[in-house]
């Protein structure tokens, strides 16, 4: 592929934003596109493909640049990818064998991954022998999954939409929702994602929603809502009958959930603000089905979000870890007797998955519930996200 001075420099900008000022990579990457509307979609991908993937392998390309010059980094990093360097004076200090000697001098695995040691350190002691494995698959990228709307469409119907433009998906067993992207592409800016055909989801979060076992007409609570994706796969499969509460303490996020659900033809869905515990206490056994999507580290989402492991700290898991047990203490009380609640992560940490359930039910507010079953989804096995989903009754 040839390289462009121009695409080049709009990576060097979107670095610096993510690295220098702590911004978010993918709203960086959204505006960085932005402010070049003469980019093709050649270049776009170029620009977005290539933050994402300097992003995820900064610690390693930072060891082995001979200096911390965003044009150094850019050309280890490419050279990184088997690809051969142009002969710029921009790349003039790099030395292509010198690199690879470095590289092949590498023992530490916490470097090879490219993670902070600490983060290595805390893989080994939860996840064992399954650690090395998982941090491998989490550095792959991820694949781009569909969730088919299924209020307004079919799963083959859609698939066959998508073929005539020349985007072609495939089935996964298991997921019988999800179409899978042959190749990466924008498919936001094509019709039937406009008329609310299909979500951008990956297969594993698809798994959350279905866990829940609703029904039509019943009253369910989502109550770690976020932009409501969750909320929208179970209004589907509730075939848009009865009523699912999404509640967040940001208001900005439902806001997201009210324009996704008008495009996705959903009408049962309130949208409401978690102001405090008087919010939850008003909602005492009220809700057939609850889902707890719980804040958590990422961990299991690493492949589309690389930059997660460059702001986790081992002070903010164990914030995690409290945020999570808040939540099981007191979110529960809404669920009726005979109901049927989700806890759910996108992390691969027995510590804010099992761990933090079991301790939620040898506690007083956990003393009326039981544990139907519980899945824990790891990259390495399942080629998606990592995910964990525990079913819980109230008796």
């Amino acid at each position: 592929m040839k390289l462009h001075n121009n695409t080049i420099r709009g990576v060097h900008t979107a670095l610096q934003a993510i690295f220098e000022e702590g911004q978010y990579a993918d709203k960086v990457i959204e505006r960085t596109l932005k402010s070049n509307p003469k980019w093709g979609a050649r270049d776009r991908s170029f620009i977005a493909e290539t933050t994402y993937e300097m992003v995820r392998w900064w610690r390693l390309i930072n060891y082995l640049s001979p200096s911390k010059d965003y044009w150094d980094l850019f050309g280890t990093y490419w050279l990184m990818q088997g690809n051969p360097l142009p002969e710029w004076e921009e790349f003039a200090r790099i030395n292509p064998d010198k690199l690879k000697g470095k590289y092949e001098s590498i023992h530490d695995p916490a470097l090879l991954e490219s993670i902070p040691d600490w983060l290595q350190k805390l893989g080994e002691k939860e996840l064992g022998g399954l650690w090395e494995k998982e941090i491998h698959a989490l550095n792959e990228e991820a694949e781009v999954v569909l969730r088919v709307n299924t209020l307004k469409t079919t799963r083959e119907r859609l698939k066959n939409q998508l073929a005539e433009d020349g985007i072609n998906t495939y089935v996964v067993k298991g997921y019988p929702d999800a179409l899978v992207l042959e190749e990466r592409q924008n498919v936001f800016r094509h019709p039937a994602f406009k008329e609310g055909l299909f979500e951008v989801q990956d297969a594993s979060s698809q798994l959350v929603a279905s866990s829940l076992a609703v029904e039509p007409g019943m009253r369910v609570i989502d109550a770690c809502a976020g932009a409501g994706g969750k909320s929208l796969h179970l209004a589907a499969l509730m075939e848009n009958k009865g009523k699912i509460l999404s509640m967040d303490v940001e208001e900005w996020k439902l806001q997201q959930t009210k324009l996704r659900a008008r495009r996705d033809g959903v009408s049962i869905i309130e949208p409401r603000v978690i102001e405090g515990t008087k919010t939850i206490k008003r909602l005492k056994e009220s809700a057939d089905r609850l889902l707890l999507d719980v804040p958590c580290s990422g961990l299991g989402v690493l492949r589309r979000n690389p930059d997660t492991k460059w702001k986790l700290s081992p002070e903010s898991i164990d914030k995690v870890h409290q945020t999570q047990q808040e939540i099981l203490q007191s979110y529960p009380s809404m669920l009726k007797k005979g109901g049927q609640m989700v806890y759910a992560t996108c992390s691969i940490l027995p510590s804010e998955n099992e761990l933090q359930v079991k301790k939620f039910l040898e506690s007083d507010a956990g003393k009326d519930f039981e544990l139907i079953e519980d899945k824990k989804v790891l990259a390495q096995e399942s080629g998606f996200d990592g995910f964990y989903i525990a079913r819980l009754i109230k008796k």
